[in-house]
C-alpha cells in the first residue's frame, strides 16, 4: 500500500517545502531584549500608577524606564548582540517610554485641570517625542554621518524630554499646590518641552568621541557622582528640579559654543558644516 505523502528526506527535494528549521539563539542575543520589554513594563506601570493615585511610584517607574530604554543598546553593543529586531523593538519601547508615558502622568497629575488646553498640550509633546525619535533612528542610519554628530544631538533627545517634561509632578510633591493656575503654566510649559525635542538647536551630546579625562580628574568626577546619586536618594525631588534647571541653562551653552565654530545658532542652517541640503532626508524644517 502507497503512503499518501512521500518521505522527508533530509536535504531532499521536499526538505525547503517544510519552512524554515528551529534552531537555537545564544542568551547573549536575549538580554538586550529582556532589558527592552522591562522597560515597556516599567512605562506602562507608571501609567496605570498614576490612574491609582500613587505619583511619586508613577514618576520613580517612568524614570526608571527611561533608564533602562536608554542602556538596552549598550548593553546589546558591548555584548555583540545587536540586531535588527532589536532596533525595531527599541524603537517601539521609546515612543512608549520617552512619550507616551511621561505625557500621561503628567497630564493625570495636573493638566487635567486645564481641560481641553491640557490634554492638547499632553499631545503635542507625544506627537513631538515620535517625530524627533524618527528624525534620531534616520539620522542614525546615514550611510555618511557628520562629523558633529559624535558631539551634539539635533534637539533636545527624548530621555531628557522625558525627565524634563515631568518638572510640574516634581514641583507638585515639593507641595506646589497644583490648582488651574499651575494647570495652564504647565501646559505652557510641556507644550515648550515638545518644542525644544523637534526643535534645531545643537544640544551637547556628551559622547564626543576620542576625547578622554584627564587622569587628575578622574577621582573628582566619581567622588561628585556619588554626592549626586547620594543626594538624589536622599533630598529626590529637590534634586530632580536642580537637575531640570541646569540641563534647560546648559541649552543656550550648547547653542552659543556651536555658533563659535560653525556661525549658526541651530543645525541644518544656510552655510552648515557637513550637511547635504539636496538630499536631507529627515526635513529641514521637522
Amino acid at each position: 500500500m502507497k503512503t499518501p505523502f512521500p518521505p522527508f528526506e533530509p536535504h531532499g527535494p521536499n526538505d525547503e517545502a517544510r519552512g524554515p528549521r528551529l534552531r537555537e539563539i545564544p542568551l547573549r542575543l536575549i538580554v538586550p531584549n529582556m532589558i527592552t520589554v522591562l522597560a515597556i513594563c516599567a512605562g506602562l506601570t507608571g501609567i496605570r500608577l498614576a490612574f491609582e493615585n500613587r505619583y511619586e511610584l508613577a514618576v520613580a517607574a517612568v524614570l526608571v524606564a527611561a533608564f533602562l530604554d536608554g542602556i538596552d543598546g549598550r548593553v546589546a553593543r558591548l555584548m555583540k548582540a545587536t540586531s535588527k529586531f532589536g532596533a525595531q523593538m527599541d524603537s517601539l519601547a521609546d515612543i512608549v517610554n520617552f512619550g507616551v508615558a511621561p505625557a500621561l502622568v503628567v497630564y493625570i497629575f495636573l493638566l487635567d485641570q486645564a481641560h481641553s488646553l491640557g490634554w492638547i498640550a499632553a499631545l503635542i509633546y507625544t506627537i513631538a517625542a515620535g517625530l524627533r525619535l524618527a528624525r534620531f533612528n534616520v539620522m542614525a542610519e546615514r550611510e555618511h554621518k557628520a562629523s558633529w554628530q559624535s558631539e551634539y544631538f539635533v534637539g533636545v533627545p527624548a530621555p531628557a524630554g522625558a525627565m524634563l517634561v515631568l518638572l510640574p509632578v516634581y514641583l507638585g510633591f515639593l507641595g506646589l499646590t497644583p490648582d488651574r493656575t499651575f494647570a495652564y503654566w504647565g501646559a505652557a510649559y510641556t507644550v515648550l518641552i515638545g518644542f525644544l525635542l523637534v526643535s534645531r538647536l545643537p544640544v551637547w551630546s556628551g559622547k564626543t568621541e576620542g576625547n578622554g579625562i584627564r587622569r587628575d580628574l578622574v577621582l573628582p568626577i566619581m567622588l561628585a557622582l556619588m554626592v549626586y546619586v547620594a543626594l538624589l536618594m536622599s533630598y529626590t525631588w529637590h534634586v530632580m528640579v536642580v537637575t531640570v534647571v541646569v540641563y534647560l541653562l546648559s541649552l543656550p551653552l550648547g547653542a552659543r559654543s556651536w555658533a563659535k565654530k560653525y556661525g549658526t545658532y541651530t543645525i541644518n542652517g544656510p552655510g552648515d558644516p557637513d550637511v547635504d541640503d539636496a538630499n536631507d532626508d529627515i526635513g529641514r524644517h521637522i
